[in-house]
């Protein structure tokens, strides 16, 4: 294979210019067996060793492969689920939309009394809460583990609900009459535990969205929920332009929250 030309005479950097060129080379599928290590590339385009560092990490910051210590770079999986932020709630009709089938494991489904759930869902610390606990699959891998309490005064009818193919506030709906018109969500990225990662089957390397919600019915908070979803499958989005500027992609309308989750 012959040396890959750089231009050395104008004003852009040769690392910048290696850097563009893999991202071309990445986008057209050539890497997608095997990404290049350091060596390859230093004889291929006939850089410094520096030079390929640095375009190294611009991918990674980019996204675009990932490289552990001592390990040859890879080609960054595409996250076959991709999610319209400020629409969280239909996480689970996004992995139908993909063409992936869903459907749930549920671990528990009980009720219980939790003191840190209930001050958080503004009650007494002492009133019992139905829980339910679920592995969420798209496909036949899992995609999230999703815990959530409810109040059992309003939620108790859901122990006798199969949760394996229907989404918790569609149950709701029907068997209580409450619809949620109102929520607030925080997302992180965090590394999970060990548990965690065992039940979701994460590769060593993906980390994963911690997402907790508290949803409110008529001012009154009905739901307090923690989920976990892998990183390597599934990615958020937001809509920006020079006219508007950086904005959250909006819910379609509050009904769509009985299609979700």
């Amino acid at each position: 294979m012959g040396v890959r030309r750089l231009d050395r005479n104008g004003g852009e950097s040769l690392w910048k210019q290696l850097q563009a060129d893999l991202v071309r080379r990445v986008r057209s599928g050539e890497f997608d067996a095997a990404f290049p290590g350091e060596l390859a590339l230093v004889e291929e385009y006939a850089v410094s060793r520096h030079t390929v560092r640095q375009a190294l990490g611009q991918l990674r910051t980019d996204g675009l492969i990932v490289a552990e210590r001592g390990r040859q770079p890879r080609v960054a999986a595409v996250p076959e689920i991709r999610q319209p932020m400020g629409a969280l709630y239909s996480l689970f009709s996004s992995v139908e939309e993909s063409g992936l089938p869903q459907r749930s494991a549920v671990r528990v489904l009980d009720v219980r009394a939790d003191g840190v759930i209930a001050a958080r869902l503004n009650l007494e610390e002492s009133i019992p809460l139905l829980y339910l606990e679920r592995l969420r699959y798209a496909g036949d891998e899992p995609l999230a583990l999703d815990r959530v309490w409810l109040p059992a005064a309003i939620a108790e009818p859901l122990l006798e609900a199969d949760f394996t193919h229907t989404s918790l506030y569609n149950e709701l709906a029907e068997r209580t009459g409450i619809n949620l018109d109102h929520g607030r969500e925080d997302i992180r990225a965090v590394n999970p535990t060990a548990a965690e990662r065992a039940l979701l089957h994460c590769p060593s390397d993906a980390a994963v969205f911690a997402i907790t919600r508290q949803g409110t019915a008529q001012n009154r908070s009905v739901e307090w929920r923690h989920t976990v979803v892998r990183g390597d499958r599934f990615a958020l989005s937001a809509e920006f332009s020079a006219n508007t500027g950086y904005r959250l992609t909006p819910a379609p309308n509050t009904t769509a929250l009985t299609q979700a989750w």
